[in-house]
């Protein structure tokens, strides 16, 4: 197990607990690892699998630092009110336990003012950025959401079974899964099938990995087989497709071998219809993994934004398109930045299909796209990229430091800074963009970059908060605002 960020940890408060009877602990705080957070006499941290803020609990130590312990809870001894039953049968802390989830044990709405604190403290800690306005968090199913997952498979042949699903705690092994309600119920119920399916083919030892891919009307999984695949276990596929309504791509190697097993079907698909997109994609691209959330996170992004028909808007990282289109059918100019080739190619697909679909006096506005490597970003390709009056950014967990930086350097270059570097010669006619919304998947890069556009960009963030993409894991989707300061 990694160690925890004791970075990004808050300040607590010193609990009293010499008033405690010897070996309990006061939990004041969770980490971004979903560990309760309690504080012994000498002021060494305790990072406690499973107990929860508010908690009085006894925890065995297990892992010993200098400035910090790591324990797992086995008493507890006042009960969080916050405190509920998991919803599923696997979640826990009993040996075999899956670790696809962290917080089952702790109520839906408290999952997420704990993620709205951790996002608070990493942008004051790490970026010494306070948000002006906190945004209401945007929540949405808390079971059967994730409609992309990564299920390892492993025949084992002394037990004779097959297991499919995520990994146990802490462990390479893979947890023993009957049932999985963070999936969708049409996929959570077909988890002992697959299972039955993969042990009678052939191929069941050189399967390693099933991936789920759920467009709108289409569930695709990946089979990833070491070995080809005989004819009759590819009939016993189609069979199961048959079966239970899903589409079977193959992957013989690596991701771009991925192939239908039988050409034609209905194409994979998820729309936005708030602004009467549809995004066709193939099932290793990567879209939100909450499809609920990502419709609503769209639209207020787009709020947030505010593009009018008048203005040019750059999206970085912009994948497919996802923000892309629906900027479209707002701004005048939009320009979409990716670094993967493949995307870009598939989010030009996704324009035309979607300007050819639009109904009249509706067109979307002119659209390009271009791949460039995003983490290598000068204030020269910045300003190369022409003035946009808007930016929305949607990095991986890595962020978007390298354009703020750019952002940053053009900055104090202006402003006459000590050490700033020269820019490049035309580029006086080029503007800073007036607003910038960032969603983030990482609150610590999230914080670094905040940082950045405040204090050495000429930004202010007027406005920050979480959106829920993964109940009861400890992962943290956000968002926050940047305008100009005049």
């Amino acid at each position: 197990m990694s160690a925890p960020d004791t970075a990004t940890i808050p300040t607590l408060p010193q609990a009293a607990s010499h008033d405690l009877p010897p070996g309990w602990l006061e939990v004041t705080s969770m980490d971004m690892d979903a560990q309760g957070v309690a504080r012994k006499d000498d002021g060494k941290v305790v990072f406690i699998d499973g107990a929860l803020p508010t908690e009085l609990v006894s925890a065995n130590t297990h892992r010993k630092k200098n400035n910090w312990e790591q324990a797992s809870l086995t008493a507890i001894h006042r009960e969080s009110s916050q405190r509920v039953r998991p919803g599923c049968p696997h979640f826990g802390l009993h040996a075999g336990a899956c670790g696809g989830c962290k917080m089952q044990h702790l109520h839906a709405d408290a999952q997420v003012a704990v993620k709205q604190r951790v996002l608070e403290d990493n942008l004051w800690h790490l970026g010494k950025v306070k948000p002006e306005t906190i945004l209401r968090p945007i929540q949405g199913p808390a079971w059967g959401y994730r409609y992309r997952a990564r299920l390892s498979v492993r025949y084992v042949a002394k037990k004779g079974v097959v297991l499919v699903g995520f990994h146990e705690r802490k462990s390479r092994y893979i947890a023993d899964m009957q049932t999985c309600k963070i999936l969708p119920p049409h996929v959570d119920a077909m988890l002992m099938p697959l299972r039955a399916l993969i042990g009678g083919m052939q191929a069941r030892g050189t399967c390693p990995q099933i991936e789920l891919a759920c467009g709108d009307t289409v569930t695709a999984l990946v089979l990833r087989h070491l070995e080809p695949l005989s004819d009759a276990d590819k009939d016993q596929l189609r069979a199961f497709a048959a079966a239970h309504g899903v589409q079977w791509w193959l992957q013989p190697k690596g991701p771009d071998t991925v192939h239908l097993l039988d050409e034609g079907g209905e194409q994979l698909a998820y729309g936005l219809p708030d602004f009467g997109i549809t995004m066709p994609f193939r099932p290793t691209d990567f879209t939100q993994v909450n499809p609920h959330i990502n419709r609503v996170l769209v639209t207020r992004a787009l709020r947030l934004l505010d593009a009018r028909n008048h203005e040019r808007v750059i999206d970085w990282f912009c994948g497919l398109g996802n923000f892309t289109l629906p900027i479209a059918t707002q701004a005048r100019e939009v320009l979409g930045i990716e670094g993967s080739e493949a995307l870009v190619a598939r989010s030009r697909e996704n324009y035309k299909k979607n300007q050819a679909l639009a109904q009249a006096g509706q067109a979307l506005a002119a659209t390009s796209f271009v791949a460039r490597n995003l983490f290598e970003m000068t204030p020269g390709m910045l300003i190369a990229d022409g003035v946009a009056d808007k930016w929305l950014v949607d990095p991986p967990r890595e962020g978007a430091f390298a354009l703020s930086k750019a952002l940053a350097d053009i900055h104090q270059a202006r402003i006459g800074a000590e050490d700033a570097p020269p820019l490049p010669e035309g580029s006086e006619g080029w503007a800073f963009p007036r607003r910038i919304v960032y969603v983030s998947c990482n609150p610590a890069t999230l914080a670094r970059d905040a940082g950045l556009l405040v204090h050495q960009a000429g930004y202010r963030c007027v406005a920050g908060g979480v959106v829920n993409m993964f109940p009861h894991t400890a992962h943290v989707e956000s968002m926050a605002v940047f305008e100009r300061v005049d």
